[in-house]
């Protein structure tokens, strides 16, 4: 007996694709300036702030990094509400790739952070600027500009990690494909548009990632 493909089921359910992809691109671009700018601050405390934030910050990090990111987003949705804090499914996802996105862009920022060469420090000093002016004038841009590849392909790892909030009933690209197959029983079909949308995205964003690049950093390049 051949296995006969059918993709007859997409003229029906497009909607639904195109909302889970909505939701995919909503989850990494929230997640995506929120947890880079996260990372900003925390790199920031660990490589230049006082000795007191270091602490907890690398704490965070090591949690975050050493844990699945599907704990942590069941920790959020259904952990924090037996605290008091009630999320939707969206707010939960949000919060979760922020936090995870957060941590691991913290060290990536960090080793641009500590890769700067002290004549930097030295100008900031000369021009009489405080230590956050120094930071954010001198050394911020030349640090994002070292580890802009290696952010961007953490920006397309957590893009493509985003489709464990299906678990959660966030309604994303991976939500859509489950929908799909319980109502078809079209598995292969499903989930073959969904890997193949999934790559789509991945190099989309790759691209437009490039392309910031480029004109923030004129020497970066992210290949």
């Amino acid at each position: 007996m051949h296995y006969v493909f059918q993709f007859g089921w997409l003229l029906e359910y497009y909607p639904i694709i195109l909302k889970g992809i909505g939701v995919t691109i909503e989850l990494i671009a929230i997640g995506g300036v929120f947890g880079v700018a996260l990372g900003v601050v925390c790199a920031w405390c660990r490589a230049l702030g006082p000795k007191w934030a270091g602490a907890p910050v690398a704490l965070y990090v090591e949690l975050i990094r050493n844990t699945p990111f599907m704990i942590q987003l069941f920790f959020i949705f259904f952990g924090l509400p037996s605290a008091g804090f009630k999320l939707t499914e969206m707010e939960a996802a949000n919060l979760a790739m922020i936090i995870n996105l957060g941590a691991y862009s913290c060290e990536i920022i960090r080793a641009g952070i500590e890769a700067t060469p002290k004549g930097q420090f030295e100008a900031g000093a000369a021009l009489a600027l405080k230590p956050m002016q120094t930071f954010r004038l001198i050394i911020l841009v030349p640090s994002l500009q070292r580890i802009w590849p290696a952010l961007s392909s953490q920006l397309v790892i957590v893009m493509l990690g985003s489709a464990v909030v299906s678990q959660i009933a966030a309604e994303d690209l991976s939500y859509a494909a489950n929908f799909i197959q319980s109502r078809t029983f079209r598995a292969f079909e499903a989930y073959l548009v969904s890997t193949l949308t999934y790559l789509l995205l991945a190099i989309l964003l790759r691209q437009l990632l490039a392309m910031i690049g480029k004109r923030l950093f004129p020497q970066v390049s992210t290949r």
